[in-house]
């Protein structure tokens, strides 16, 4: 009976630990759940190289039990060395051969010409500056967030001007560097509607972890709304004195007002985004107000000081403004 419940116990334990390991294949941030053309091309590849992996463990270990349990008789020296001249040599280099082959005609979807919309994103620590392109129109700025249409090629140019970060969005394809001093590229297509999660994929400093970003895929016709509104200046309906008086504008833009400033991401329309902080805080009062007042403890080495000092009214002011910028 004790050995019947042990049975069950590792049952339930091999049971539970599948279900973990399945759970992880899938989410907005898995690279084995597609939701882009590309992604799926990387997916696939990586089951290839898994299945050509498991292959050739197979052979390894079947050779290995068949020569300890069941070769009793020792082999001659030539039949040896053709042993080990075609399953050590010749076998893996054809197989490896042939995987790399495989990957490597994945590079050129990656990179082919012809996109429906360029988008420019620049890795700055420890955030995402963004411009739409659209052709034949003005560009429009964002940060920190991705929104694109389902079923368009879109063609990422990426940049960065202080250290080496990575642009990465699991869900829709492969990752790609932005080195500073070189533009880089990168053809995306997504193919399902939904919010995925992207991230800096190269270690860049102190909030290297906290440097991340939705990406909403959208149907075309919501995504043309959503640029030509991103476009607009920013709206009046909050007092902009706050957050002018206590030198905001000389890091911030936001279009229409006497905000300017470039160092810091673009708010215009920050009230329309899903975040706040580059991906690591939902965009909400309370949360801005927590971010504005203890920028450097939430996001340390961040460029942006901190505001605890203001009194009260006066955060309150600067958060009313920003939560009315959509």
């Amino acid at each position: 009976m004790g050995n019947l419940r042990v049975g069950r116990s590792r049952q339930a334990a091999l049971v539970l630990a599948g279900a973990a390991v399945l759970a992880g294949c899938s989410g907005p941030q898995s690279a084995l759940d597609p939701a882009g053309l590309e992604a799926e091309h990387v997916a696939e590849l990586f089951w290839v190289m898994l299945i050509g992996a498991a292959v050739v463990w197979a052979i390894v270990i079947g050779a290995a039990v068949f020569a300890g349990r069941f070769q009793k008789t020792p082999i001659s020296e030539k039949a040896g060395l053709r042993i080990v001249l075609w399953a050590g040599a010749v076998f893996p280099t054809i197989v490896l051969a042939a995987l790399l082959v495989y990957g490597l005609r994945l590079l050129p979807m990656l990179r082919a010409p012809g996109a429906d919309i360029t988008v420019e994103v620049s890795g700055e620590q420890f955030w995402w500056r963004v411009i739409y392109r659209p052709e034949g129109r003005p560009a429009v700025a964002s940060a920190n967030e991705i929104r694109l249409p389902v079923g368009a090629s879109i063609e990422f140019v990426l940049t960065a001007p202080d250290v080496i970060h990575s642009f990465w969005i699991p869900a829709l394809g492969g990752k790609i560097d932005m080195i500073p001093g070189r533009t880089n590229r990168l053809i995306l297509k997504p193919t399902k509607v939904g919010t995925y999660r992207g991230a800096c994929a190269e270690f860049c400093g102190e909030s290297h972890a906290l440097m991340a970003f939705p990406v909403i895929v959208m149907p075309p016709v919501e995504f043309t709304a959503w640029l030509e509104g991103q476009g607009a200046e920013a709206s009046n309906e909050a007092s902009p004195a706050a957050f002018l008086a206590n030198g905001c504008g000389g890091c911030h833009t936001v279009r229409g007002t006497e905000a300017t400033g470039t160092i810091g991401p673009d708010l215009t329309h920050i009230a329309s985004r899903q975040t706040i902080g580059a991906g690591i805080l939902p965009n909400t009062p309370e949360h801005l107000g927590r971010f504005i007042a203890a920028t450097e403890q939430i996001k340390p080495g961040s460029r942006m000081p901190s505001f605890g000092m203001l009194p009260e009214t006066e955060a309150a002011a600067i958060v009313a403004y920003l939560g009315s910028l959509r």
